[in-house]
């Protein structure tokens, strides 16, 4: 696949707070795990690792399950489980408490690339490179209903907030080397896991990252063609705004807390911060010494953690970045228009 010319950009004066090293391939995901003070990556390698968050320093063993590639991983929204997603076409779910694997759910047949949970913990969806999306029972660890054939390569899936629809993203068909992989987003009901409620066309390149706003009222979509989508999902599920500013492929997302400021990560080596409000930029790009695959905001909206090709994790100090640029108010919680605390740790 094709995901352009990378052209070099220079040389940020941001800096991260922490670099997380110990992984020995591309860290893929990143989560805050519960108290405030850890927080988990995956990795080619084929573990799960968890960090201390302020000295930078892995805590315990590797978690680990056979040597297959682990690409993603969520937190269960009680905080006691962990659901990976591998190369192998598992979906694993792990017990907090003990780092070990408490269920193997095995039905997709290709590299496993999303997964999320709902927001009652009872479900898992889970999208392949097999082209289906998955809807997993947590308790027996069956699947829901029939697997949807949503593409012909399924990169990320996203329930919504209210756990009514589900989006889907990839690719549409094969890659080639014409570059003509245009892929649509797809929304579907996922009470009965087949009707297809709506088609997002738009983006002329795979799409590789899904998320939505906090009130469920948009959807916001990162391609491999460089571009960051937003779309009307309340009526009309019509393109809102094209966020433009990567020079490669975007590869993952993620919304703050307050659903006022977007981050990217991309293959040109960079994050990036966006204002909501305008659709613009916040700051100069966040620069990485390789490939981006994963952003992750904190739950008070104050840190990033990115994760990279080279190895490593990073946090960075959203809120300096933030009033640097003079937009202060972008850390205000609109729905009471107080500051939001200021904290410095991820919290469950």
């Amino acid at each position: 696949m094709s995901l352009g010319r990378v052209k070099r950009k220079e040389a940020s004066a941001i800096t991260p707070c922490q670099k997380f090293e110990g992984h020995t391939d591309c860290v893929y995901g990143t989560i805050n795990l519960p108290g405030g003070q850890r927080i988990m990556t995956c990795s080619w390698d084929g573990s799960l690792r968890v960090w201390n968050l302020k000295s930078g320093k892995q805590i315990g063993d590797e978690w680990r399950d056979g040597e297959s590639e682990v690409l993603t991983i969520a937190l269960s929204p009680d905080g006691k489980k962990v659901v990976s997603g591998s190369e192998d076409g598992g979906v694993r779910l792990w017990d907090m408490d003990t780092g070990k694997v408490i269920g193997r759910w095995m039905g997709h047949t290709d590299r496993v690339n999303s997964v999320c949970w709902s927001q009652d913990g009872q479900r898992v969806l889970s999208g392949c490179t097999d082209g289906t999306a998955r809807q997993w029972d947590v308790e027996n660890g069956e699947t829901i209903l029939t697997p949807i054939k949503a593409g012909h390569s399924l990169l990320a899936v996203a329930y919504s907030p209210d756990m009514t629809l589900f989006a889907t993203g990839g690719a549409d068909r094969p890659w080639d080397d014409t570059g003509d992989n245009k892929s649509a987003i797809k929304i579907w009901n996922a009470k009965t896991g087949e009707k297809l409620v709506a088609t997002l066309e738009g983006h002329t390149d795979c799409v590789r990252c899904l998320v939505w706003t906090p009130d469920g009222k948009t959807l916001i979509s990162g391609s491999d063609d460089f571009s960051v989508r937003t779309w009307n999902t309340t009526s009309t599920w019509k393109q809102i705004a094209v966020l433009e500013g990567h020079t490669s492929g975007v590869f993952s997302i993620a919304i703050s807390p307050n659903g006022r400021i977007l981050a990217s990560a991309s293959y040109d080596h960079t994050a990036l911060l966006w204002n909501l409000d305008n659709n613009q930029p916040i700051s100069s790009p966040l620069q990485h010494p390789s490939h981006m695959f994963s952003v992750l905001f904190s739950v008070d909206g104050k840190l990033l953690a990115t994760g990279c090709e080279n190895k490593n994790a990073y946090t960075w100090d959203v809120s300096a970045i933030v009033k640097e640029a003079g937009l202060d108010e972008l850390l205000l919680d609109q729905r009471d228009k107080s500051v939001l605390a200021v904290r410095d740790t991820f919290l469950l």
